[in-house]
């Protein structure tokens, strides 16, 4: 095996998109993607069943199409990797046996990794952006987590500094979409509805933002409340529901409430442990609002930005089969087979060895 450019396909499997990734050393090579979105719609969420059968059905079509794109067979991997959580545990056992039956069958290493650590790996695919430089503090949003990381090496020390106590961000934007008569995925309807709107409209609150929050709760984030003061707000102005305009401001104001949470606290970070440099990742980093907020108020706070381009922002296996080509490349071992899914994998377990 080429230590410092290692081939390695990437399995995820953590929510609703089966991933397949395929990279050599920090080179992208293919970056699969099939999701079961539009199955969850009807349900206006997630839902686990739904969403382990559809990886069972799109893993080996994404598998082969991963190899096809990146020209090379399962012959020519030095190592796979999956994401051992956190996650749906239905879902992650879907990828788990498949990645360990691939790893058997080929006679090659496996690698369980993390999968908040594997949304950090993704960045440093961007070759655009130059190398992710340490300590950063890491601000990942996206429907199950909202997590606040210092990393100072990514193959051995992440810290959590904070994350979600009740309601992720993104399941904020579905519940509230839903309360606005928005479809799922809500993320893009809530911003899409918001474009037009006064994000000034409504004073809805900002969760754990209080002084008397600060001591325990300095970096810790929910969304609860806010998504509890949305509906009261629709239900006692329900023509403002009713007319394009009303929701919109109600879009509006709400984007601005967790926008501003999120990047307040992310900065509060980068401040109280002098790191100038921040890394946004997840899926709800696609939120303009969101970027346009982080990057203007970090620019003034004289802190650096980087965002990985879209498509390796949402959940994907390139950001898995990353994490483990750093894991090679700083000699670390593989995996055992006895690891399994664990769907409350702290971010401090970077990789499951066994």
């Amino acid at each position: 095996m080429n230590r410092h450019e290692p081939l390695v396909l990437g399995i995820e499997t953590s929510c609703d998109e089966t991933g397949i990734g395929i990279v050599r050393g920090r080179t992208l090579l293919s970056n699969t993607i099939a999701s079961s979105m539009d199955e969850h719609a009807r349900y206006g969420g997630v839902v686990p069943e739904v969403a382990a059968r559809a990886h069972l059905e799109a893993l080996q079509p994404a598998i082969e199409a991963a190899l096809a794109e990146a020209q090379v067979t399962l012959d020519d991997l030095d190592a796979v990797a999956v994401t051992s959580g956190p996650g749906l545990a239905g879902a992650l056992m879907v990828g788990i046996g498949a990645a360990k039956g691939l790893a058997v069958s080929l006679g090659k290493p496996l690698y369980a990794v993390n999968h908040l650590v594997g949304h950090i790996a993704a960045d440093i695919l961007d070759q655009d952006a130059g190398p992710l430089e340490y300590p950063t503090v890491a601000l990942l949003v996206s429907g199950g987590h909202t997590s606040l990381l210092l990393v100072r090496d990514l193959t051995h020390d992440v810290e959590l500094l904070g994350e979600t106590v009740d309601d992720a961000a993104g399941e904020a934007f579905d519940k509230v979409a839903r309360v606005l008569g928005l479809p799922y995925p809500g993320g893009p309807e809530i911003d899409r509805a918001a474009a037009s709107g006064d994000p000034g409209a409504v004073a809805f609150p900002r969760g754990l933002s209080r002084a008397s929050d600060m001591a325990e709760h300095r970096y810790d984030f929910s969304f609860s409340g806010l998504k509890t003061a949305v509906a009261r707000f629709v239900e006692a102005n329900p023509e403002m529901r009713a007319d394009d305009a009303g929701r919109a401001d109600i879009a509006a104001s709400f984007r601005e409430a967790v926008v501003d949470v999120l990047v307040t606290k992310a900065l509060n970070a980068c401040r109280d442990h002098g790191v100038p440099r921040l890394l946004l990742g997840g899926g709800v980093i696609a939120n303009r609002r969101l970027r346009e907020v982080a990057l203007e108020r970090a620019a003034a706070a004289g802190v650096a930005v980087r965002i990985p381009p879209f498509s390796l922002c949402t959940d994907n296996g390139a950001m898995i089969a990353a994490l483990a080509a750093e894991l090679i490349a700083s000699g670390a071992d593989p995996s055992t087979l006895a690891f399994g899914a664990d769907s409350t994998l702290p971010v401090t377990e970077i990789q499951v060895r066994s």
